[in-house]
């Protein structure tokens, strides 16, 4: 069964009220599909920089991202782990603002995780960065997992 790595972007959009805007709003169905329709279908799991995230901002919602991610194989952050996502900021791909997204890809390359479900098209799920994303986790010989969001996961 293949791994899924779930950044914190899905169990945001899980705990979230529905949003007004209309892309998030769809963002959020799709969300909560893959999660009851697809979850099963692989093998979820987080890491400790996750569940930092799920804990932070209001109480309530961080209790509910809390909640979501209990019981999920937690990927450790090594210093393998740390070098990459140093490489992946140092090496240009990503922005020194998003540190924790290089943990996210790194923590995924490091454990040979299969798939890196995001939300964050911004610096993960990110077509134009791919490419040197990929350059550099194999830099570091690690396989970049496969970035990509629920609707891309969602079977046939």
């Amino acid at each position: 069964m293949s791994r899924v790595y779930l950044e914190t972007t899905i169990l945001s959009y899980l705990a979230a009220r529905p949003s007004r805007d209309l892309i998030t709003a769809a963002n959020q169905q799709l969300t909560h599909e893959w999660w009851e329709h697809r979850r099963r279908d692989f093998l979820p799991c987080v890491s400790e920089a996750v569940t930092r995230e799920a804990r932070a901002g209001d109480p309530q919602v961080a209790a509910q991202r809390s909640e979501l991610v209990a019981g999920l194989p937690l990927l450790a952050i090594t210093d393998e782990v740390i070098l990459l996502a140093e490489a992946l900021v140092r090496r240009g791909p990503l922005p020194p603002k998003a540190a924790t997204d290089a943990v996210h890809i790194a923590v995924a390359a490091v454990h040979a995780v299969d798939y890196l479900l995001t939300w964050n098209c911004k610096h993960i799920a990110n077509a134009e960065m791919r490419h040197r994303v990929l350059a550099v986790c194999e830099g570091r010989g690690h396989r970049m997992p496969v970035i990509c969001t629920p609707a891309e996961l969602m079977g046939e």
